[in-house]
C-alpha cells in the first residue's frame, strides 16, 4: 500500500504539473495569435540551445516544459532528444549538495553534449527518415481564435454565472493547492520546487478565472484535459508503480557492485528505467569514491528521471527512440572518457 501511494503522489505531481503548463503554452500561444511559435523555433541551433538549457536545470521542470514545446510542435525531435540527455533530474539537487563543483562541471557537459546531439539526432532522424509524431492537431485548430484574457472585470462576472466546466477545473486546481501546500503531492519540504509549483498553479488559477467560456471549454477542457489529461496519469502513476515493485524485489547498488567490470554498462541499461531511483546509486557511488567520472556522466545521459514519462500518453514510438538515442550518446561518450582514464 505504501508503494502504491508513493507512486500515485508522483503520478498526479507529474499529471498536474504537465496539465498547467500545457494549459499556460497552449493560452500563451492564442494570446500571442501564435507569434510564440516563432519565438520558440526560431532556427534550429535556437531550439537546441533552449531545450538542453531546459534539460540541464535542476529536477524534471526542464524536461516536462520540453515536452510541452514539442507536443506543440514548437521544437524538433533532436532538440527534445537533446534535452532529455542534458537533464539529470531530481538527483540534480542531490549532486549539488554532495559534490557541487563538479556537479557544476558534469551540468555543463550535459549542456553541450544536449545540443551536439540534438544536431546529429535531426540528422539521422531525417536520413532514416524516422517520422517522428508530428505536432497535436487538435492545438493547431485553436488558433486565431479571439480570447479576452487577464480581464478582472470579467471575473466576477465567470462567478456568477459559472459553467460546470470552470467549475470542475477550479475544483482541480482547489485539490492540487491543497496538495502541494500539505506535502501529500510533489515535495515534502518548503523549496524552491514547491514555491514554483504553487506558483504555476495561481497563474494556472488565475488563466481559469478569466479566460472566456468558449476558450475554457475547446482549448482547456475538450483538448487537454479530456485528451491528454487521464493518459498522462494512467501512464505516470502505471510506470512508477512498476518500477516501485521492481526496485523492491532487485537489490540494484548490490548487483552493481558486484559486477564492477559490467559497470558502466549497467549504468546505462539502468539509466534507461523512467525513473530517478537507479541513478541515485551511481550518485552515491561517485560520491564515496566507488566509480569514475565517466560512469556517472554516462547514468546521467541516458536517465531523465520522470521527465520522459508524460511523453508516453503522447507517443510510445517517441519514446522507445528517444530511449535508444540516449542510450547509445551515453555509451559512446561514457566510453570515450573511460578508455581517457576519467
Amino acid at each position: 500500500m505504501e508503494t502504491i501511494f508513493h507512486s500515485l503522489q508522483h503520478g498526479m505531481a507529474i499529471t498536474i504539473l504537465v496539465f498547467v503548463m500545457m494549459m499556460s503554452i497552449d493560452y500563451l500561444n492564442v494570446r500571442t495569435h501564435g507569434k510564440m511559435d516563432i519565438i520558440i523555433k526560431g532556427g534550429a541551433l535556437r531550439q537546441y540551445i533552449t531545450s538542453s538549457f531546459l534539460g540541464t536545470t535542476p529536477g524534471c521542470l526542464g524536461s516536462f516544459m520540453n515536452i510541452t514545446f514539442y507536443v506543440h510542435g514548437l521544437i524538433s525531435f533532436g532538440a527534445i532528444a537533446g534535452g532529455m540527455i542534458a537533464t539529470s533530474g531530481d538527483e540534480a539537487f542531490l549532486m549539488i549538495a554532495m559534490f557541487p563543483d563538479k556537479a557544476l562541471m558534469l551540468f555543463g557537459i550535459l549542456f553541450v553534449v544536449g545540443i551536439i546531439s540534438a544536431f546529429l539526432i535531426d540528422k539521422v532522424v531525417h536520413v532514416l527518415k524516422l517520422n517522428p509524431s508530428q505536432e497535436c492537431q487538435d492545438s493547431i485548430s485553436h488558433k486565431g481564435i479571439e480570447c479576452r484574457c487577464l480581464n478582472f472585470r470579467e471575473i466576477i462576472e465567470h462567478l456568477k454565472r459559472i459553467s460546470l466546466t470552470r467549475f470542475l477545473t477550479l475544483t482541480l486546481l482547489a485539490g492540487a493547492f491543497h496538495g502541494y501546500i500539505s506535502g501529500l503531492v510533489g515535495p515534502e519540504t518548503w523549496d524552491w520546487e514547491r514555491i514554483t509549483f504553487i506558483v504555476i498553479l495561481t497563474i494556472a488559477t488565475y488563466i481559469i478565472l478569466t479566460v472566456p467560456d468558449h476558450y475554457l471549454e475547446d482549448h482547456i477542457w475538450k483538448h487537454l484535459a479530456k485528451k491528454h489529461l487521464w493518459k498522462i496519469f494512467l501512464w505516470s502513476f502505471g510506470a512508477l508503480l512498476a518500477v516501485e515493485i521492481a526496485l523492491e524485489f532487485w537489490d540494484v547498488e548490490a548487483f552493481v557492485k558486484s559486477h564492477m567490470v559490467w559497470v558502466l554498462l549497467m549504468a546505462a541499461v539502468l539509466s534507461m528505467i523512467p525513473e530517478s531511483g537507479p541513478h541515485i546509486v551511481f550518485v552515491m557511488m561517485f560520491a564515496n569514491g566507488v566509480v569514475p567520472f565517466s560512469v556517472l556522466l554516462t547514468s546521467t545521459i541516458v536517465q531523465d528521471g520522470h521527465g520522459m514519462l508524460p511523453l508516453l500518453s503522447y507517443s510510445v514510438k517517441d519514446f522507445l527512440w528517444i530511449k535508444l538515442f540516449n542510450l547509445f550518446i551515453g555509451l559512446s561518450v561514457g566510453f570515450a572518457l573511460y578508455s581517457l582514464g576519467y
